[in-house]
């Protein structure tokens, strides 16, 4: 029986889920931090990537060459855009990954890969440029974990990019490029590498702050990250029943 892998790009976001898969340490595995845990007969591994799309890009290959998984789940915080119907603590679960800032700046404004005409992955039929779609099954299985444990779950494209959004003019100006519910630095290059391995991808993240003026007395790092392990706990349960 195959793994599932789970990643995420600091021990925080990911030390509930050690604990709740009884996992220990496991060395060799490249510059990973990784822990092997159990729930039922399913192997679950568990590793922190680093933050940004480099780092989880490298740790996302490595996890998928080493170990072949079943299943990749990326995990973590993220920023929710306004609107989107995500508040502080809130949950949000991927249903596409977009490479929100990887184009061209024209003298006419800002424009995605296709402008480029070079996808970043190609293959069954499909270009794919900016946008990732991820496993819509999967999608209905994490709501559902959310719905059945009394807690709600936004489900919604997510955006990756390499500098934060401080300020309500960016969130803005992204929303402008791709519509989404929360951004992030590291999901939407997990989903490429799954995409090129041919692995399912669940994304959850919990929501640590709005996007907007930055104000970090407005955060709750703490609490998102619970929230979303939390999630991935049960979901990862249901599965290995």
């Amino acid at each position: 029986m195959k793994p599932i892998v789970v990643t995420a790009s600091t021990m925080m976001e990911l030390s509930e889920l050690v604990r709740g898969t009884a996992a220990l340490p496991v060395s060799g595995v490249g510059h990973l931090q990784l822990f092997r845990g159990a729930l039922g007969e399913r192997e679950i591994l568990l590793a922190t990537t680093g933050i940004g799309k480099v780092n989880a890009a490298s740790a996302a290959t490595l996890l998928l060459e080493r170990f072949s998984p079943e299943l990749l789940v990326n995990t973590g915080c993220g920023g929710a855009f306004p609107g989107c119907g995500l508040c502080v603590g809130g949950l949000a679960v991927a249903d596409s990954e977009c490479l929100a800032d990887e184009g061209v700046q024209t003298p006419e404004g800002w424009r995605g890969l296709d402008l480029i005409g070079i996808p970043v992955f190609e293959g069954g039929g499909e270009r794919i440029f900016n946008r990732i779609p991820l496993d819509a099954g999967l999608v209905r299985e994490a709501l559902e974990c959310a719905r059945k444990g009394g807690c709600r779950a936004v489900a919604g494209p997510f955006l990756t990019v390499s500098t934060c959004s401080g300020t309500s003019a960016k969130g803005e100006e992204l929303l402008q490029r791709f519509p989404g519910v929360c951004e992030n630095m590291e999901g939407g290059a997990v989903a490429q590498v799954a995409l090129c391995y041919g692995v399912p991808l669940l994304e959850v993240r919990g929501i640590s702050n709005m996007v907007e003026d930055r104000d970090l007395a407005r955060w709750d790092l703490r609490r998102a990250v619970s929230e979303a392990q939390s999630l991935v706990l049960s979901f990862l349960a249901t599965r290995c029943s």
